[in-house]
């Protein structure tokens, strides 16, 4: 009597089988069962939907809850279940048979109960157990003698374990079943026995056969130009076979590569994982070549090998070797590029429209949206890219591309450099210049291409709305300063002062007179209104210091007498300040400065009549020639000022960009 701890060995099943193993490991059995009775051309095998007794709501069909499997064949002779109560049997070994696969009926379903008939010499019997879930594989069984002499097996599996679900659709599940099962309708020389799907009382029979037994059936072969490959890998070499079809209205719009072991399948791969036009589903062609949408159809590709039935796992949810490429043994990946190159070319003219539209698609999108890519794409092999690919993915990928172009171009600068024979590497010194050019022009293009997106923000920042507002008081501050908003002080050191002046690059933030205090501080992030901001290169006595104030869009009130806002009379202020040593760097090291340090200063405002006739008539500021802006000389303290409008800060950057904009084709 058998004894072993069945659930430490159902709990150690691998988790890559499924709900359908179980099933088809019964109809495989029936399938041997029937061989072995010699009768596959009249043999049948019947699949009963169990549904469960409680109607649902919307009226459709209840879940199913169990299967119980039928069959002609041999029956479960002494033999049979003696080999059903042995742990590994080798009764199969020869088919490929593992003497294990009952054992994924209880990880799926509550019960296995078998009842069948037998030839025994001279009578016939009649036997009955249940699968155990302790130590005995066999349970309560019992075996009589009866007068029927037609044998059979069925075997039911009740109650399926929670989180497992088939869904409730029959013809759903018999498209799964008979992609599971092909292997076994299409083998050559072979008649597969009837095998049938229907309800638990016998009504709505499919017949799994009709799906391919003829070019109106569901199911329709692939005319492949290839029909196998070799691989060698470490002095092994293994052949494998391909059969390749159409599936027709499919309940999966993805086309698949399958790995068959011992004429089942044991893993499926998305065949657009190595050839991304695969991605949508296929169709037949209407007389006038356009796609007839009636006869709609993925293809789903076999590969079968000798090194595929000898590595399938136990429980035949995966195989025994390297799933990604590996330097020794064959692997997975390896199979199914090879089996997908193959697949491809027996669609090729499908494939290269989808590939040529793909191409067109990423092209529009450098030359309309990102010209910043145009000196790399040329270079680049576009046809492992997404098929239609969003804006994000797409930028994705060519920032990968950039990136995997930048790592080649390093690591060939480092192999010259190491080079003995440095003086024989002129042209290979010539191509990686080009190439650190190319690159070198894809990040200036990209960091024109922001400036725009900036310039854009900007202008539509300054446009009141439909209640004559602004939209946000901040916007206008994180264009010009994007600071970090999780922050407990501001961060100037990231900032846009080339749209007020290009010269203005090249400074660093050095001081300001905002007193910030910590975490306390109340919107740091907008903090930077109204109040001065100092920007120098060096800290030398010898370069200028430039002083910011930026007033909020649509303000004018600094300039009522009885304001304390001055901006004008503020950035004197804070020039003397810092002339007196009262201003430090954020390090709170002193700010040099001499008799002759020039000191710039830039108040941004709304600029009206209002603040138009403060400059002119009080602060004794000249107009610009444009009329859009004013400036002063205070010679004792060697400032210039300058105070312009948002509008003009705007059109003046963008006039100083429009020709590099122009080039990249990003603005008329």
């Amino acid at each position: 009597m058998s004894s072993l701890n069945i659930k430490r060995t159902l709990e150690n099943i691998s988790s890559k089988t499924t709900v359908y193993t179980p099933i088809i490991e019964l109809i495989v059995n029936s399938i041997h069962a029937i061989n072995d009775k010699g009768n596959s051309d009249s043999g049948e095998i019947w699949v009963y939907l169990k549904r469960s007794p409680q109607e649902e709501i919307d009226q459709s069909p209840s879940f199913i809850e169990g299967i119980s499997v039928k069959d002609n064949g041999i029956g479960f002779t002494d033999e049979n279940r003696n080999s059903f109560d042995t742990l590994y049997s080798d009764q199969k070994e020869e088919i490929g048979g593992k003497g294990f696969g009952r054992f994924t009926c209880l990880k799926y379903f509550e019960s296995l109960k078998v009842e069948s008939v037998f030839e025994a010499p001279r009578v016939f019997m009649l036997r009955k157990f249940s699968m155990g879930k302790a130590k005995d594989i066999i349970e309560n069984e019992t075996t009589d003698l009866v007068t029927n002499q037609a044998t059979y097996s069925q075997v039911t599996l009740d109650f399926l374990k929670k989180n497992n679900n088939l869904g409730k659709n029959i013809e759903t599940i018999a498209s799964n079943l008979v992609e599971k099962l092909l292997p076994y309708f299409i083998t050559k020389n072979y008649i597969c026995p009837s095998i049938y799907l229907c309800e638990e009382d016998g009504s709505k029979p499919i017949l799994l056969n009709d799906y391919v037994s003829d070019q109106k059936g569901k199911i329709r072969e692939l005319k492949l130009k290839q029909n196998e490959f070799t691989i060698v890998k470490d002095e092994l070499s293994r052949k494998f076979e391909l059969r390749a079809f159409k599936m027709y209205s499919p309940k999966n719009h993805v086309s698949k590569i399958s790995l068959v072991a011992d004429k089942r399948e044991v893993t499926e791969a998305s065949l657009h994982k190595y050839v991304p036009e695969f991605y949508e589903e296929f169709y037949d062609k209407k007389d006038d070549n356009s796609d007839d949408l009636s006869g709609n159809y993925i293809i789903k590709t076999y590969v079968f090998s000798d090194y595929l039935d000898e590595h399938v796992s136990l429980e035949r949810g995966d195989f025994n070797f390297p799933r990604e490429t590996d330097l020794l043994a064959i692997s997975q990946d390896e199979i199914e590029q090879r089996a997908a190159m193959i697949t491809k070319s027996s669609v090729i003219d499908e494939i290269s429209g989808r590939l040529e539209k793909k191409i067109a698609d990423i092209n529009y999108y450098v030359d309309t949206k990102a010209p910043w890519h145009k000196n790399i794409i040329k270079d680049l092999d576009l046809s492992d890219f997404p098929y239609k690919p969003d804006d994000e993915t797409l930028e994705a990928h060519l920032q990968k591309k950039k990136y995997l172009q930048e790592v080649k171009i390093k690591r060939d600068v480092n192999s010259i450099l190491e080079s003995q024979d440095f003086d024989n590497k002129s042209e290979s010194v010539k191509a990686i210049i080009s190439k650190i050019n190319d690159s070198s022009k894809n990040d200036l293009i990209h960091y024109i291409a922001l400036r725009k997106s900036l310039l854009d923000l900007l202008e539509k920042s300054l446009q009141l709305n439909l209640d004559d507002k602004y939209e946000s008081e901040n916007v206008v501050h994180n264009i010009i300063f994007p600071t970090k908003t999780d922050s407990d002080s501001i961060e100037y050191d990231e900032h846009n002062l080339w749209i007020i002046d290009e010269r203005l690059n090249f400074t660093n933030y050095v001081a300001s007179d905002i007193t910030l205090n910590g975490p306390k501080t109340e919107r740091p992030d907008v903090i930077v209104y109204d109040h001065r901001v100092a920007f120098r290169g060096d800290n030398q006595s010898s370069n200028p210091i430039t002083i910011f104030e930026f007033k909020k869009p649509g303000r004018d009130d600094f300039t009522n007498p009885s304001s304390d806002e001055d901006p004008v009379q503020q950035i004197v202020r804070y020039v003397n300040n810092i002339k007196a040593g009262k201003v430090t760097t954020p390090q709170g090291r002193p700010i040099f400065t001499g008799t002759n340090t020039p000191f710039f200063g830039y108040v941004i405002c709304e600029i009206n009549t209002k603040v138009s006739d403060w400059l002119f008539k009080d602060k004794d500021f000249k107009p610009m020639p444009d009329n859009a802006g004013y400036f002063k000389w205070v010679e004792n303290i060697n400032l210039y000022i300058e105070v312009i409008s948002w509008d003009k800060l705007l059109s003046d950057a963008k006039m100083r960009n429009r020709v590099f904009f122009h080039h990249l084709g990003i603005e008329a």
